[in-house]
């Protein structure tokens, strides 16, 4: 597998298919609200959909203590894919891990204008500095050098994720969305399944999941696996698989698109409900209507225009089986995504790169 760093934003197209592809928006979750508009009408729909969204409050857990939103920092959403093991997640395959973890994450930054976006990946086994954090019993967890990133989710829940992400980037995270492993599975079920070009054959006997090179259609329980793969790829650590998750998203982004699911209202509520099932938000996007506002506000990007980076890391000279962030390349990337530069080239290059 190549390299999976940066993926350069995709071609320009023909003016109508521009158009067709602004009817989508960046993130995934973000482009299901507009569908969740479209279908529904029925204060019942309206509903039982809102019903669904769980909220975290995350400015009051965090209080005043975070970097400061400047004029050149754009809106900038994390999103977490949570692998809770509990109920459904339990048993998809490779479920006999307990607690729950953050296992992808990605800062989406949208620059002003709104008119393109980047997505940083931030790989789960990067060592990190834990700040400070409110449980939510009210009493605090101490800071912690060298700790695992996906292990905060766990130890001490999501707001302490966004103050981590904050502290070590210093970009004031705007927004929170998550969406866990159960919910995914569903999710790409409900619009018939993702074709995705398998980079290589792929056998990973911990997830279960067996590929043949090529283009294939993959289900929701295949493309788990296919996002969750990691001893079947590359070197068998956590910065393969980034790869693939990358591809997928934009994979599942262009089947959406391929589809009118606009025209169709079973459809649409088919898939807004397996989403909002799973969807957890910051307080301030914890309804259907605060989704499509901020969803409406997106409109003018493409994901066609959408570029993904890797964290830069490097391995870690006392564990090999972790990584931190390769320096000057990391601070490079953050103070880009502060002040609304472009990235320069030297940052979107990681030392360590998953075989």
């Amino acid at each position: 597998m190549t390299q999976a760093t940066s993926n350069p934003p995709r071609s320009r197209k023909a003016p109508r298919q521009r158009r067709r592809g602004r009817r989508l928006r960046i993130v995934l979750l973000v482009l299901l609200v507009l569908l969740l508009a479209a279908g529904g009408t029925a204060w019942w729909l309206y509903s039982n959909l809102n019903g669904n969204i769980k909220g975290v409050d995350i400015n009051k857990s965090l209080g005043k203590d975070r970097p400061e939103k400047l004029p050149t920092t754009g809106q900038n959403l994390l999103v977490l894919g949570s692998d809770s093991r509990d109920g459904e997640n339990g048993r998809i395959a490779g479920g006999n891990v307990s607690g729950a973890r953050s296992d992808t994450a990605l800062v989406i930054h949208v620059p002003e204008g709104r008119s393109r976006a980047t997505a940083i990946s931030i790989p789960r086994d990067t060592l990190v500095t834990r700040p400070e954090c409110a449980k939510s019993d009210g009493s605090s967890m101490p800071a912690a050098n060298r700790v695992m990133f996906n292990s905060v989710y766990s130890q001490v829940g999501p707001a302490c994720v966004v103050k981590t992400v904050e502290k070590m980037s210093q970009v004031r995270i705007d927004h929170y969305m998550e969406i866990d492993f159960a919910g995914f599975k569903g999710l790409v079920d409900a619009i018939g399944g993702v074709t995705v070009d398998v980079p290589q054959d792929i056998h990973d006997g911990a997830s279960g999941l067996n590929l043949k090179a090529g283009p294939q259609k993959l289900n929701g329980t295949q493309s788990l696996e296919f996002v969750r793969t990691r001893h079947g790829i590359g070197d068998g650590s956590d910065l393969g698989r980034i790869g693939l998750q990358q591809q997928f998203l934009l994979d599942l982004l262009s089947e959406v698109q391929k589809q009118d699911l606009l025209s169709s209202p079973t459809k649409t509520y088919k898939i807004a409900n397996s989403a909002t099932k799973s969807l957890t938000t910051d307080s301030d996007l914890a309804s259907l209507t605060s989704l499509a506002q901020f969803a409406r506000s997106m409109k003018g990007v493409n994901p066609d225009t959408m570029e993904t980076i890797m964290l830069p890391v490097a391995y870690d000279k006392a564990d090999p089986n972790r990584v931190v962030a390769a320096e000057p390349q990391a601070t490079q990337l953050w103070k880009a995504i502060r002040t609304g530069s472009e990235i320069p080239a030297s940052a979107k290059k990681s030392p360590a790169h998953g075989g």
